[in-house]
């Protein structure tokens, strides 16, 4: 047989948890032929010497919905060993859209999602309405990964419900047209659809998003247009502490999985409020629920978040904020003057929210204003104390002088807190969020991350185990076994790194590379050589080779 590529001496860890060995991998067209001693000649000859040959890497947890229109790279997922990205999660996306609602679908990106909205109308084609058209949009304008959809319940909703799908549970007749709608669209391919139940995930103005506002008859409705598909999986944001998992929570979850017969994977378990232990009493609570699918996912990294009070999602889950979103400037700075409202912004932060009050954790990372350079990098504990000011004063004060413009640094947690959570197997590594949250942060780079800090440098896992749990484990789950491993006759998506230099750069940093010249804070990669996608070079000692290999990847079809 006639080769295309062969990869000669790399140590393969083939993503089950199989102990490394070396070998060379034939690979003729998308598929891997042959593993062993290659004999034969192919048009390319990839020396992996020193090498890992793993899998390529597939991320469970992206918002790439939009940015797939202006960005066929996939970026930053692609340069860190990422071959498949799963979107659509978290109920919010772009398809289904009728043309006179796109405004509205994009305000939903912009209030859950973080992307601005001048990025969104300059960058987004919008050259479909059904989902099914959204997925041939996709495949016509091709990619350089494999492209996978969940339906997120929020568009799917507006369409048949228009702007009382903000307001209202569906009725019985809407009911059955949105089920309907979700099992086109699965049957035309997407991987199941997504909700989201969190106070944060919030639509034009303030208010919850449409898909929160769906009743439990409907959402046992559309998990049994699952059950009566037999496949797909639903993807829930569901934990409002975060931490943990309260009964009602649970129950629901419980419900989902009865009534779909599928996985259902939740966000989230984070020990954001410090307390591991919250976690992992969770797991064990929950854990006739884990058997049964109801994986919840954790997450890898730790970056700092950004903040800027023109458009401050963090605060999202907190009801004196609500009147803060999509306002004019002029009428936000009116609000954060307000005595009544810094009153009820302490008030709320008495209680544990996902923004913290501990002011030595938030500092001031970027000021326009050259009178406030000097508080740059300092803590608004810090800032507080040489004014002789309560923080909350300060914090708002110090964004009042610099009209609104500055960017606040945000630690939500000590990183050792996660050790116990990525090597638990009751648990799925995602929630990296890429294409989301553009001026908040960057997990895009988590893959690397994981395999040379959590694996590498802290030996909290093997290769074997850190390899497996972003590629076999995810892939999976979202119904594409023949991903993330290798072995012959497999798809040949893979990530080549080297094992000493693999990780993530440090801090994220800003591009101005969004439509219209927008920034987005990106991560880059460091020590992935090769990624293979469909048989195909993709990205060359961090180059791209111009290939665009990537497919759309339907459940039920041919890998």
């Amino acid at each position: 047989m006639a080769l295309d590529l062969v990869i000669k001496n790399g140590t393969i860890v083939d993503g089950t948890g199989r102990q490394r060995y070396t070998a060379d991998v034939g690979i003729a067209g998308r598929r891997i032929v042959e593993i062993g001693k290659v004999k034969e000649g192919a048009k390319k000859v990839i020396d992996a010497s020193d090498l890992i040959v793993a899998p390529g890497f597939f991320d469970p947890h992206t918002h790439y919905d939009a940015q797939i229109c202006w960005d066929p790279l996939v970026t930053c997922s692609s340069w860190h060993g990422v071959t498949s990205v799963v979107m659509g999660n978290c109920g919010v996306g772009i398809a289904p859209c009728r043309p006179e609602a796109r405004e509205i679908a994009a305000w939903d990106l912009v209030n859950v999602e973080g992307i601005p909205f001048d990025v969104l109308s300059r960058g987004t084609t919008w050259d479909w309405e059904s989902f099914p058209e959204y997925l041939h949009a996709a495949e016509r304008r091709r990619s350089a990964l494999n492209l996978a959809f969940l339906a997120p319940l929020t568009p799917f909703r507006h369409y048949v419900m228009g702007e009382e799908s903000m307001e209202r549970a569906a009725r019985p007749e809407e009911i059955a047209q949105i089920k309907a709608m979700l099992k086109e669209a699965v049957a035309a391919g997407a991987v199941g659809w997504s909700h989201t139940r969190l106070r944060q995930h919030i639509c034009y103005q303030g208010r919850p998003l449409a898909c929160r506002q769906a009743s439990l008859d409907e959402l046992k409705a559309y998990a049994n247009a699952l059950r009566e598909l037999g496949r797909g999986t639903i993807e829930i944001s569901l934990s409002q502490e975060i931490d943990t998992l309260s009964e009602e929570e649970a129950q629901l979850l419980d419900t989902l999985l009865a009534e779909s017969g599928r996985p259902v994977t939740w966000l989230s378990l984070v020990p954001l409020h410090g307390h591991v232990e919250t976690c992992i009493a969770t797991l064990d609570r929950i854990e006739p629920l884990i058997a049964r699918g109801g994986i919840p996912q954790v997450t890898a990294h730790t970056s700092r978040l950004q903040l800027n009070l023109r458009n401050p999602f963090l605060m999202a889950s907190l009801n004196s904020w609500k009147p803060l979103f999509n306002k004019p400037a002029e009428e936000q700075k009116r609000i954060y003057r307000d005595p009544a409202f810094r009153n009820a912004f302490r008030e709320e932060m008495s209680r544990p929210q996902i923004f913290t009050s501990d002011w030595n954790r938030v500092d001031v990372d970027l000021a326009a204003n050259p009178a406030l350079k000097a508080l740059e990098k300092k803590t608004i504990a810090e800032i507080a104390r040489a004014r002789g000011c309560d923080p909350f004063d300060a914090f708002l004060d110090v964004a009042l002088e610099d009209e609104l413009a500055t960017w606040f640094s945000v630690s939500m947690m000590d990183e050792s807190l996660l050790a116990p959570l990525l090597n638990d197997p009751r648990t799925l590594i995602g929630l990296a969020d890429g294409g989301a949250h553009v001026d908040l942060l960057c997990d895009a780079g988590y893959t690397t991350y994981l395999l040379g800090t959590w694996s590498r440098d802290k030996q909290v896992l093997s290769l074997e185990d850190a390899v497996r749990r972003i590629t076999s484990e995810p892939a999976a789950l979202f119904g594409f076994p023949e991903r993330g491993r290798i072995a012959a006759g497999l798809p040949a998506d893979l990530a080549i790194f080297d094992y000493n230099t693999i990780g993530s750069t440090g801090r994220s940093q800003w591009l101005n590379d969004l439509p219209g010249g927008g920034r987005r804070l990106v991560i880059a990669a460091q020590g992935v050589e090769y990624t293979i996608v469909n048989g195909e070079v993709l990205f060359e000692h961090g180059q791209h080779t111009g290939a665009m290999p990537g497919r759309v990847l339907r459940l039920g079809a041919a890998a």
